[in-house]
């Protein structure tokens, strides 16, 4: 029995349930385990159910008692420091990024005797390197907090984001530490590819070595999310495996040499790929694996997993968060308990079974290996990224082969670079056709209709847990049909489909409020055809990547048309991104200035009619009227923002933009606003917005606040709250409940 492997399992199931649920009761608790295992040992120990149960207990125990004692030696410190803006310096680890407002970078604060990972936020696009500091007023925000759902941060690591207040000074000289030689030697790594590939090419060759993803367009990027392959760009257990198996053949396969050069070699490349959750995974079991080989023992899989597993949650417990390691952990696990079942069934079938050659043993390997990792990934892809590639098992079974070529290539053109530069180009070149294979059939495959399907339709979700609850039934039937199971399975994605397609339509009126965090896009569906106001958020991509998924889970492919209030990036930002997925036919944007080019990406991307609004406009369609209200000042920033009154037969619903206090009086003044159903919040809540004067003219009875959680604005702002609530307003908050829908 693999007692290793029932314990980590139950380790990790406290983790999960100490990181996720987090609660004062964690030593109680796990003394009642410890005692569970010890009555489970003593009184039936020779039953194997029991056996497990006492390894699961045991695990448990363990787990709740070391999170208890990490919580108070390092988390507390974490704790103590959110929300607090003090002086700090912050050492820089990995070089900075441009974002939306400035530049951000990964550094490392000392807290006590304790050096921490922080995500800084400047408000200035600075370019810095690994070994300056920085040294400031920084305001602290955990990246974690009692009950959240989102952990991705703190499994890297990172426990603290700290926001810029004020000046701050940095030091021009570099104070490197050992720590800081992989990441120059990554980014050194990453510019060398670049040299060498073609400008179409080399951005995907620098993800699929070392997971650099920064240089991959959003188009290329979503297609490959679409098409089911978008793993191979995210460097994993596959890469590591790749990097071994090169090592063993030029080895010569003499077993001390492998591990002599081979060890060292795993853990420098992990250490280059920035020693993410599910690189860090692969390097263990890689490491065990070469210690079985030299040793002469029996490599056990399960057994090694779990010791990968259980090193990891020992260095932090709050890993168990992190998505990739969730997902690493997730597809080894399916490789183990279906692969070889799926394999083996395969090969007996009519169609590929009794095929004797090396293509039939391929195709059944590759089609075995994607449907086991598809078994239990799938949940978690659902829930994080919110999308399930159907089409991604043919995508996979046509390109996998084509990745492992260029990854050798890869690893082959740099290391040639080093010697002749030409030649490295040259080579580079000719494996950029295979990379551009890949690329156009995920691009191909990512349009075949009904290729992917969205969890932001109720149906898809009850489709999926649909699926699932089929499998655990054919699995425990002893006469199992693979065409009966595919059967019930179509079936039920054809009426899901039906009725994520249909349910829109049945209303009179239909006003959905995306969650796209710090930001807005409202979509207005009413007599069968739909209008997208905004498409902003935390970030571009992001905010477009929720709109295509809620469009396109309808069926909606082609939007009637897409207005924008004003042209900042949380409203407008995702606009271009979303352009690309989804087609408009007409687009409504501000007469006022376009510092950002809003308008000039939305020409690049869309062959929609634009109407650049001066004048108020009226689009009327059977018992609808959609009125947009013209801005009233011709500067860029809030108050340039269109206004936006959806009418029908029995609902009227108001749209104020980033409008303040001035430029609402001034839409009460010049119109006669009716009485509101709802009101979208200007500003998102802030208290220089939402008047007074707004609410006693129109009297809404719900109003919706847009809003990220824990932003940094503080939105929304509490006078604002008190304000909607003395006139006996419904709040709904998309920090509170998500994506709102509205229907009458």
């Amino acid at each position: 029995m693999r007692k290793l492997m029932w314990v980590t399992v139950g380790f990790a199931a406290a983790c999960i349930f100490a990181a996720y649920c987090y609660n004062p009761w964690l030593l109680p608790m796990a003394v009642l385990f410890l005692l569970i295992a010890a009555l489970c040992y003593v009184l039936i120990r020779w039953k194997i159910g029991f056996r497990i149960m006492t390894a699961v207990c045991l695990g448990i125990a363990l787990g709740l008692s070391f999170f208890n004692l990490y919580d108070i030696s390092v988390l507390s410190n974490v704790r103590n420091l959110d929300g607090k803006t003090v002086e700090a310096t912050v050492r820089v680890a990995d070089y900075s990024y441009s974002t939306n407002r400035g530049s951000a970078f990964d550094g490392e604060i000392t807290i006590g005797n304790r050096s921490y990972k922080v995500r800084v936020y400047l408000d200035s696009d600075l370019q810095l390197a690994p070994g300056q500091q920085l040294q400031g007023a920084f305001r602290f925000q955990m990246t974690f907090c009692n009950g959240d759902t989102s952990l991705n941060n703190a499994g890297k690591g990172i426990y603290l984001f700290a926001y810029q207040s004020g000046e701050i000074s940095i030091s021009p000289d570099l104070q490197k530490d050992w720590k800081d030689y992989p990441t120059t030697w990554r980014r050194n790594l990453l510019d060398r590819i670049s040299t060498i590939f073609p400008a179409d090419t080399e951005s995907f060759a620098r993800a699929l070595l070392l997971g650099d993803t920064t240089g991959i367009d959003y188009e290329t990027d979503t297609a490959m999310k679409v098409s089911g392959i978008r793993h191979v760009v995210a460097v994993s257990g596959l890469h590591v495996s790749a990097a071994f198996g090169i090592l063993y053949l030029l080895s010569g396969k003499k077993r001390l040499l492998t591990v002599l050069v081979g060890v060292p070699a795993v853990i420098l490349f992990s250490a280059v790929s920035g020693f993410t959750p599910s690189v860090t995974r692969a390097c263990i079991m890689q490491i065990l694996m070469m210690l079985a080989l030299l040793l002469d023992k029996e490599y056990d899989p399960p057994t090694a997993l779990s010791f990968a597993v259980l090193i990891m949650l020992i260095a932090n417990p709050m890993v168990i968060g992190s998505v990739s390691f969730q997902l690493s952990v997730a597809c080894m696990s399916g490789i183990f308990l279906f692969a070889q079942r799926l394999y083996n069934w395969l090969k007996d079938t009519p169609y590929l079974g009794r095929g004797k050659g090396k293509l039939s043993a391929g195709i059944c390997g590759s089609v075995s290996i994607t449907l086991s990792t598809m078994v239990t990934t799938t949940p978690l892809t659902a829930y994080y990224f919110g999308t399930v590639s159907i089409i991604g098992i043919v995508t996979n079974l046509l390109v996998l082969w084509a990745i492992l070529i260029i990854f050798y290539g890869i690893m082959l053109v740099c290391a040639v670079s080093y010697i002749a530069l030409p030649l490295a180009q040259f080579l580079g070149s000719i494996l950029s056709w295979l990379i551009r294979y890949v690329k156009e059939t995920a691009v191909i495959m990512s349009a075949v209709p009904m290729g992917a399907v969205y969890t932001t339709s109720v149906y898809i979700v009850a489709w999926i847990l649909f699926v699932y609850v089929l499998l655990a039934v054919f699995l425990l039937l002893k006469r199992k049909s693979a065409m009966l199971f595919a059967a019930l399975t179509l079936c039920g994605l054809i009426a899901a489909v039906a009725l994520s397609w249909a349910e829109p339509m049945t209303g009179e009126c239909r006003v959905t409020m995306l969650d796209v965090g710090q930001g807005q896009s409202i979509l207005l569906q009413s007599g069968g055809k739909s209008f997208l106001v905004d498409c902003g958020g935390d970030y571009d991509e992001g905010a477009a990547d929720v709109a295509a998924q809620t469009l396109l889970s309808q069926g909606i492919y082609k939007l009637d048309g897409v207005i924008i209030t004003h042209y900042d990036a949380d409203h407008a930002g995702g606009v271009p991104y979303l352009l690309t997925r989804v087609e408009a036919e007409n687009l409504f944007l501000p007469y006022a200035q376009d510092e950002k080019n809003v308008g000039g990406k939305l020409r690049a991307v869309s062959d929609a009619a634009i109407h650049c609004v001066q004048e108020d406009i009226k689009i009327s369609f059977g018992g609808v009227q959609i009125t947009i209200f013209a801005p009233v000042s011709y500067n860029s920033g809030n108050e340039s923002s269109m206004c936006i009154l959806f009418q029908t037969e029995n609902c009227d619903i108001l749209i104020i933009g980033d409008r303040s206090e001035k430029t609402e009086r001034m839409l009460v003044e010049r119109y006669d606003l009716p009485q509101l159903d709802v009101l979208v919040a200007g500003h998102h809540g802030a208290k220089t917005s939402t008047s007074v004067e707004l609410l006693e003219e129109t009297r809404p009875e719900y109003v919706f606040i847009s809003v990220g959680a824990d932003n940094p604005y503080r939105h929304p702002a509490q006078q604002t709250i008190d304000r909607l609530t003395e006139f006996g307003c419904k709040i709904l908050r998309t920090d509170e409940y998500g994506t709102v829908i509205f229907r009458r």
